[in-house]
């Protein structure tokens, strides 16, 4: 279960300190100055597998994280800090990473890190060092850097990471650990990409980063009906040959696997009540898929039933 907060329903005089201990306990000890008279913060934070994940909307001013508040718990811990907006600073091992929305930065729990912000939402994303596939050297090399949010696996990361909060209770236990990975699999493409050493990753991490990536990128563009693996594999910067390639070892090829994400996106909203308004035509043009008899044809292969008959149906099962 996620946990939320907001300072606006406590008392004035109450709201520094409740605060600070909510971000102790959800995120990590942390100093800070803050401005008592009108202090006004909100947090959403839950976990998602073995990730953490934690949404503050804050007022302007600094914090840190001085070596004496390190404890042993966070050793093992690394994080990601994605600005939704407003800019925020993130200092450590003597680099500075000024993020503006989107943008985001690798930190190192182990290590002493200043944040400075102006008023400003961002996620904090950690996670355990042992699913980051990735050298010590590198990633030593990566804190207090900045990693561009509008494109590559760093936009990926920023946009995934921006969401994570508003669905924190929406998966089972097998989705949550699915989940996590495929986010670390995509931070840890990103690091590479911006400390220039995809080189140094073992070539089976590179593959499954790039199967991950190519997972996000068609939830991301279901609604484009000119999704395909050519655009898929343009969006890598890889070809066409080593897309397909990629997903020999996998149960289902990209352009089956393109149709069968539009079918469960369907589903789903057939059965949502609160689109019982919306006609079937309208609800598969959404999600890709314009031509009417085409979508009847492919989603009654797919469960046995039209979408009107499926829509009616009192417990649908698909086969």
């Amino acid at each position: 279960m996620s946990v939320r907060l907001s300072t606006d329903d406590l008392p004035a005089g109450a709201r520094v300190e409740v605060w600070e201990h909510a971000v102790a306990e959800h995120l990590l000890p942390l100093r800070g100055r803050h401005d008592t008279t009108d202090f006004r913060a909100r947090m959403v934070a839950g976990s998602l597998g073995a990730m953490r994940v934690v949404e503050a909307s804050t007022p302007a001013g600094e914090c840190a994280r001085p070596a004496t508040l390190i404890g042993d718990a966070l050793h093992d811990l690394h994080a990601i800090e994605v600005v939704a907006n407003g800019r925020v600073m993130v200092e450590q091992d003597g680099r500075q990473a000024r993020l503006a929305a989107g943008d985001l930065a690798f930190i190192d729990l182990s290590r002493p890190v200043r944040y400075a912000a102006t008023a400003s939402t961002h996620v904090t994303v950690l996670f355990p060092r042992a699913m980051l596939p990735m050298p010590g050297t590198v990633l030593t090399e990566m804190t207090g850097t900045r990693i561009p949010g509008d494109r590559g696996a760093g936009a990926l990361v920023s946009t995934l990471a921006r969401q994570l909060p508003r669905h924190l209770d929406e998966h089972d236990t097998a989705d949550e650990a699915r989940l996590s990975a495929s986010i670390v699999d995509l931070i840890a493409v990103a690091l590479a990409a911006r400390a220039d050493a995809e080189c140094r990753l073992p070539a089976q991490t590179r593959r499954q980063a790039l199967r991950r990536q190519a997972y996000a990128y068609v939830d991301a563009h279901l609604d484009d009906p000119h999704l395909s693996p050519a655009a898929i594999a343009a969006s890598l910067h890889i070809s066409d040959r080593y897309l397909h390639r990629l997903f020999e070892s996998e149960t289902i090829t990209v352009a089956a696997w393109i149709r069968q994400r539009r079918l469960d996106r369907c589903r789903r909203d057939l059965r949502d009540p609160l689109q019982r308004h919306r006609p079937v035509a309208a609800i598969a043009a959404r999600h890709g898929l314009p031509n009417g008899a085409h979508f009847s044809r492919i989603f009654k292969a797919a469960y046995g039933l039209t979408p009107a008959e499926y829509r009616a149906a009192d417990d649908p099962a698909p086969r």
